[in-house]
């Protein structure tokens, strides 16, 4: 307690009952509810430190938000740590290398390593962070070509739950720095993480809408192009039903509509004459947004994963199945570099799978009616039930992942989120759906191949609970079943830190 008295923090800490404690907890997601014991906004390194010993003296758990992307739990009691002031990039053109703050976003070392003709494996979206992604496992739109962004890391610095800055690479900290790579963040809180950069400074990307009425044929074909598709060529196949908005093109307006995405790094014509054979099976283009861009201008957008899974066969019985159903489905080519990230990568799982297949609203029955064809396997970045953390990685590497987790943080101070640590847990609600599409009105129903009924239907923490004979009265608004021992224990910490 002495030493942690003494800590001076350079960032603000906020409180219940301060201004901007409320805004500062609100995730990104509205189902996510955090209700901490303290905010600390951290600009430095030795910010997350002193809020890691703040935590461990107070047996608290710790979360860290950057953007809130990746927050899938709520944080219930303990401290969140925001490191959105931590947001800076620093590139070497010499190298093709990218070093980074844990509040960094995309759009950030987007525009750094464009000036160079550089571009990072980045995801979607230009507002998600750079860490959490990273550390997920990252499959972006250059993932086939180059790898997942975990495959890129070369190096991080992070604090550890004893409080020691340490760097993690290939030399230092081996076991660690393999964890890091798909395992998330719960063995330390990064403070910098450093990865290549690859020579891509425009791409052919975009989408081409069709008319739903040939879904299940389309599907079926893009399988067949997909396994003859050059690693180059990145694409997704989603059916969903576009909004009867003015912002949207005269011809989509309120339909159902099969769209196709693609991301080509190379050239124009090779792009349109590979594309090709997808373009005559789907039928008439309704709408085509195609074109040579540069890729940081690229918003390929997401599916909110209420379900997600790996096919290992993207069959005719489970594409009748899929192109049944009245929700958002998409249907994502992986394999390529994924599948062969060469020497020792990291645990990111479900590299073999070739399709992964994400649908935006729970689904009656849809996990029994797919399961002859799907892995049962998660990744991390869209997982959204957190008991299932297992099944992001295979049996061997699940096991070694647990004994990082017990060397480096055997007290299980990062429990919050994603753990290699058995824990229970509760679930968070329904996602927004994807921008562009919406979902069905009506509760989804899914039928098995052949059914009669089958045509209308539609999974993008807390710490542990106190011993309850040391339960007390609540300071604040906190909820009964939180203990005042341990929260005056962080009350008289922080009081000595400056606000």
């Amino acid at each position: 307690m002495t030493l942690l008295r003494t800590q001076r923090l350079t960032g603000r800490v906020y409180r219940p009952g301060d201004e901007g404690f409320d805004e500062r907890c609100r995730a990104l997601h509205p189902a996510v509810s955090h209700r901490p014991v303290a905010v600390v906004e951290a600009t430095g390194v030795a910010d997350v430190r002193a809020a890691v010993d703040a935590a461990a003296a107070g047996e608290l758990p710790i979360a860290v938000q950057a953007t809130g992307h990746g927050t899938h739990l709520g944080l219930d009691g303990g401290i969140l740590l925001r490191t959105g002031g931590m947001a800076g990039v620093s590139v070497d053109p010499y190298r093709r290398t990218a070093r980074v703050g844990p509040g960094t976003r995309w759009g950030q070392v987007l525009a750094a390593a464009a000036r160079y003709g550089l571009a990072p494996l980045s995801g979607s979206s230009a507002t998600v962070g750079v860490t959490g992604y990273t550390l997920g496992g990252g499959m972006g739109w250059l993932g086939r070509r180059y790898g997942l962004a975990a495959d890129s890391v070369l190096r991080a610095e992070l604090v550890l739950a004893d409080g020691r800055s340490v760097t993690a690479d290939a030399d230092r900290h081996p076991e660690l720095f393999w964890a890091l790579r798909g395992g998330g963040g719960n063995f330390g809180l990064v403070t910098s993480l450093e990865f290549r950069l690859y020579p891509v400074s425009s791409v052919y990307a975009g989408f081409a809408y069709f008319p739903a009425a040939g879904a299940a044929g389309f599907l079926a074909r893009y399988r067949d192009w997909a396994a003859d598709a050059p690693d180059a060529m990145s694409t997704a196949v989603v059916l969903c039903t576009m909004p009867d908005t003015d912002d949207v093109a005269p011809a989509l307006r309120g339909r159902r509509v099969v769209l196709l995405k693609a991301v080509y790094a190379g050239e124009a014509d090779s792009a349109r004459r590979l594309l090709g054979p997808l373009y005559a099976a789907a039928g008439p283009v309704l709408h085509d947004e195609m074109r040579t861009v540069a890729y940081p201008e690229v918003r390929m957008g997401g599916t909110p994963a209420r379900y997600h899974d790996f096919l290992r066969d993207l069959s005719d019985p489970a594409v009748e199945v899929l192109a049944g159903l009245r929700s958002t489905v998409e249907v994502r080519h992986w394999g390529g570099a994924i599948a062969a990230p060469g020497a020792d990568p990291g645990p990111a799982g479900q590299r073999a799978a070739p399709f992964s297949v994400i649908v935006a609203e729970e689904v009656p029955g849809l996990a029994e009616a797919l399961r002859p064809w799907t892995v049962g396997g998660a990744f991390l970045n869209f997982l959204g039930d957190t008991r299932r953390t297992a099944t992001a990685y295979s049996a061997a590497d699940h096991r070694r992942l647990r004994l990082v987790k017990a060397a480096y943080d055997p007290g299980n101070l990062f429990r919050a989120g994603t753990t290699s640590r058995r824990r229970r847990r509760r679930r968070v609600g329904p996602g927004r759906p994807p921008t562009g599409c919406r979902g069905s009105a009506r509760r989804p129903t899914v039928a098995r191949p052949g059914d009669a009924a089958g045509r209308d239907g539609g999974q993008h923490g807390p710490g542990r609970r106190p011993d309850p004979r040391r339960l007390g009265p609540r300071p604040h608004t906190y909820p009964k079943n939180r203990s005042l021992l341990i929260y005056t224990a962080v009350d008289v910490i922080l009081e000595a830190l400056p606000s």
